[in-house]
């Protein structure tokens, strides 16, 4: 089992959520991803989130709250083999609910102590 990357994600009011995009790519020069590319909607009508890579599998997501996007951070960490690690964490008393494939993803969830929201994920296998 081995870790790939590490993603924070940030939901905010659209203000501090563009805001905070706006540290990491115009204040700190980070590289941003064309969302478009992602079939999501580009910032031509707003700011609708921005997507700041750092390594392979690794980077900053940040999003407007809205509909279906409370507001709130998360730790993602991406794995070799998502299912792996959700019968590791089991074994040792953990309990992330899941899987959910999505975004080519499969993906398990779990509540840190705190409140911290946390998901660990793997490329789907198709």
């Amino acid at each position: 089992m081995t870790v790939l990357g590490l993603r924070f994600c940030h939901v905010a009011a659209p203000e501090h959520a563009s805001a905070m995009a706006a540290i990491f790519g115009n204040g700190l020069a980070m590289p941003q991803l064309d969302l478009t590319k992602f079939g999501l909607p580009g910032n031509q009508d707003g700011f609708t989130g921005a997507i700041f890579p750092a390594a392979d599998n690794s980077w900053v997501e940040v999003w407007p709250e809205g509909e279906g996007m409370p507001a709130g951070t998360m730790l993602q960490v991406v794995v070799d083999d998502a299912d792996a690690y959700a019968a590791t964490a089991r074994a040792n008393g953990l309990e992330p609910s899941g899987p959910v494939d999505a975004h080519g993803e499969r993906i398990y969830y779990l509540s840190l102590p705190g409140g911290l929201p946390m998901s660990f994920q793997s490329r789907r296998a198709d």
